[in-house]
Order: C-alpha cells, then structure tokens, then sequence
C-alpha cells in the first residue's frame, strides 16, 4: 500500500514541470491575441499553478498596428490581474516584461529607453514568422550595445531557416549571445512537424536557454497537459533539465 503511495506521488510529480518561472505567455487580459477577459486569464493562471509555476513573467505583444502596447495600455490590467491572483490565495508571483517584434515601432520604444524588460535588462524579441528582419544581425549588435541582454522567442517557428543552407544562422546568433527561448508548444507538436523537429534540434545542439508556455488559451493549456502525460516530455525534460535558465537568470 505504501509503495502503491510513493509511485503515485513519483508519477505526479512527474507530471509536473521541471521549472517554475514561465517567462513567456499571454494571460494579461484584452491587451493582445492572449487572454480576452479577467476570468479566463485567472482560470489560465490556476492551470499553470497545477503545473508547478510559482512565477510567471507574463510578455504581451508589442507589435506595430496591431498591438502597439505600452506601459500605459498594459499596467491597469495587469494590476487587476495581479489582484484577483491574491484574492483566490494562489501563492503565484506575477511580473510582467513584453514581446517585442522587431519591427520600426518596437525600434522606437527602444530608442526612447522605455522598454518593458525583465530583472536584470533581459529583453524578449521576436521576428516576423514571414521573413527575417531588414539588418537583423546589425539591430542585434545595436540593442546589445544598448546593455540588453536578448532573449529571441520561439526561434524554432521562423521557417525560413528551416533550409539546411539556413539552419546553420542559429547557430551564429546563438553565438554572438543571444540567448534562445523554445515553446513547450513547439515540444507538444502543436505547430506542427517541423516546429517540432528544429526545436528538438536545438536542444540536441545545445541552443536551448530558456523553455516558455507562450499561453494564449485553453486550448494551449489542454496540449501542454497531455504533453506532460506523454513520454516526449520525459524525454524533453531528461535533455534540458539543470540546463535551462529559467529559475535562474532572473
């Protein structure tokens, strides 16, 4: 009987993820394609808790036209989030820095020092998922010069570098000191194949930094269940655990 306790207690845990910061998700209520309203960004909230996440640093979209975001547009609603997290007694920390596409608005806010970053000038960039930004490698050089320390989002979903005659460009940023941030998403399939395969790759090449949820809905949070059911997760998680900065860095 007791034995019958521990493997059940192992096998729960398990299930669990093997971090407790998530630096990367969209549950700020109404300020992007994330989390519509309070009561679905505080239902999100409670299933990342079941996962283990004692932190969440949460990175709405800073996006030119479509989600030009700011301190201002971001701050009211995150501090209604941040009170109804205390309200329900969830023992969660909730922060905030932001996702920026590299993009001339996102440039702008740079330039005017007003950034959204994380503890310690981390900074969450992301490309366009058409086409690699205009002077990418030169903007890089540019925001490292500024002190940020950069973290590029979801590489692994940028297809135009999924040509083997490509692939080899994520090796050189990765080396210049960009550090590389992979959705769980990516790890469950739910992109698809190949977002699948490059992100495996990166951690078999040892490209991976940091692992994020990039939860939108409910829907994200259902594939990232049965994902830490699956044997992919302890397979994942085997490979990246002890290596990631998540609990770390900030």
């Amino acid at each position: 009987m007791f034995d019958f306790l521990r493997k059940k207690s192992k096998s729960e845990s398990e299930n669990k993820l093997f971090f407790s910061t998530d630096i990367h998700c969209h549950i700020i209520p109404g300020v992007d394609d994330g989390s519509k309203n309070l009561s679905t960004s505080l239902e999100l909230v409670e299933r990342m808790h079941g996962w283990g996440i004692q932190r969440i640093l949460a990175t709405p979209h800073v996006t030119q036209d479509t989600f030009e975001n700011n301190r201002q547009t971001i701050t009211p609603p995150f501090e209604q989030l941040r009170e109804a997290i205390v309200e329900k007694g969830l023992d969660i920390e909730l922060g905030h820095a932001a996702e920026y596409r590299l993009d001339e608005f996102s440039v702008s806010q740079f330039n005017s020092g007003d950034t959204m970053t994380y503890p310690n000038n981390y900074l969450l960039i992301e490309n366009s998922f058409v086409q690699e930004p205009l002077n990418f490698r030169q903007l890089l050089f540019e925001l490292m010069l500024k002190d940020y320390r950069l973290v590029w989002a979801h590489p692994e979903r940028y297809s135009y570098y999924y040509d083997k005659a490509k692939r080899k460009a994520y090796a050189d940023i990765h080396g210049i000191g960009v550090k590389f941030q992979v959705n769980l998403l990516s790890l469950t399939g739910y992109y698809g194949k190949e977002q699948k395969r490059i992100a495996e790759e990166l951690i078999e090449k040892g490209l991976v930094d940091f692992l994020g949820t990039d939860l939108h809905n409910h829907r994200h949070a259902d594939a990232i269940e049965a994902y830490l059911a699956s044997k992919d997760y302890r397979r994942h998680r085997q490979a990246l655990e002890g290596k990631i900065l998540n609990d770390k860095a900030f």
